[in-house]
């Protein structure tokens, strides 16, 4: 059988598919909130492993320059030991106290080489113990992230396992309800579902009411949504307005209100006070 053409619909027929589409994609977004937050945490730890060992690479650079230096420092001191061996040699066969005088300050410049490179050495090596134990607890950090991070995956493999086909088989609806909806009404149905915080761009009318913000609907109003002529929206929220009927809700009937009842009177007798100008005289 051959789909009604979009153009061909009556308003009455238009508003009974965006109601099924959207109760479609409403079954769509509970599919979808089965997840919760799980999708998001997932992106997030997947993000947070990524920045750790980017910086767990940092250390590890850092690390590997504190060594160089270190490298660099110890051949600086066998070199100023070699000069230092030099000099002191030199230091027995001077001729006269110039050269002594010269060698002994030479001697003296590499001795505080020496110190100096040793103190740098000390300080690099502190460095890389800090940078080791930074590198050490980053290191767990990140393997609690992926056992995280492989947990969070695993349930939500098991969620999408679950409603994977259910949620496909409304996708498929609710595109083959599209296709029965004009391009105008539906761009607007999508932008009003979308600005919607609970994803209602077409509710029924509720108790003389709007359904998705609960504001009073005027009576001639409500006689127009009735009649089906036209797609009529509120003019507060701005969805798209149903009577309950074309929706095929069932509305409860309002309660009868059962008459009060009345409350007998009683009477009490006044009280005459006993005063000798009120008191009427006895019959002789």
């Amino acid at each position: 059988m051959q789909k009604k053409d979009s153009v061909e619909l009556s308003v009455e027929e238009k508003l009974k598919t965006l109601y099924q589409l959207q109760t479609t994609l409403s079954a769509i977004d509970e599919k979808r909130a089965l997840r919760g937050e799980l999708p998001l945490e997932v992106q997030d730890l997947s993000d947070e492993i990524e920045g750790l060992e980017t910086r767990l690479d940092k250390i590890g650079k850092e690390i590997d320059d504190f060594k160089f230096a270190i490298n660099q420092k110890n051949g600086d001191i066998k070199n100023a030991q070699a000069s230092l061996d030099k000099y002191k040699a030199q230091l027995d066969n001077v001729a006269n106290n110039r050269e002594y005088d010269t060698l002994s300050k030479e001697i003296e410049y590499q001795q505080l080489e020496v110190e100096l490179c040793g103190k740098k050495i000390k300080e690099a090596q502190q460095k890389i113990d800090e940078a080791q134990a930074e590198y050490d607890k980053t290191t767990k950090l990140i393997e609690d992230r992926k056992n995280d991070l492989a947990n969070k995956r695993n349930e939500l493999d098991e969620i999408m396992s679950e409603t994977k086909e259910e949620e496909h088989q409304l996708k498929e609806k609710a595109a083959e309800l599209e296709e029965k909806i004009e391009p105008r009404l539906l761009a607007s149905f999508k932008r009003i579902r979308k600005g919607a915080r609970n994803g209602l761009g077409i509710v029924y009318v509720q108790r003389d009411a709007c359904g998705g913000c609960f504001n009073k609907i005027p009576p001639q109003r409500q006689l127009d949504i009735k009649m089906h002529k036209k797609i009529i929206v509120c003019e507060y929220c701005g969805r798209i307005l149903i009577d309950p009927e074309l929706a095929g809700v069932k509305e409860a009937a309002p309660k009868e209100e059962k008459p009060a009842k009345r409350k007998r009177t009683v009477h009490r007798a006044k009280k005459v006070e006993e005063d000798p100008e009120n008191v009427i005289p006895e019959m002789q």
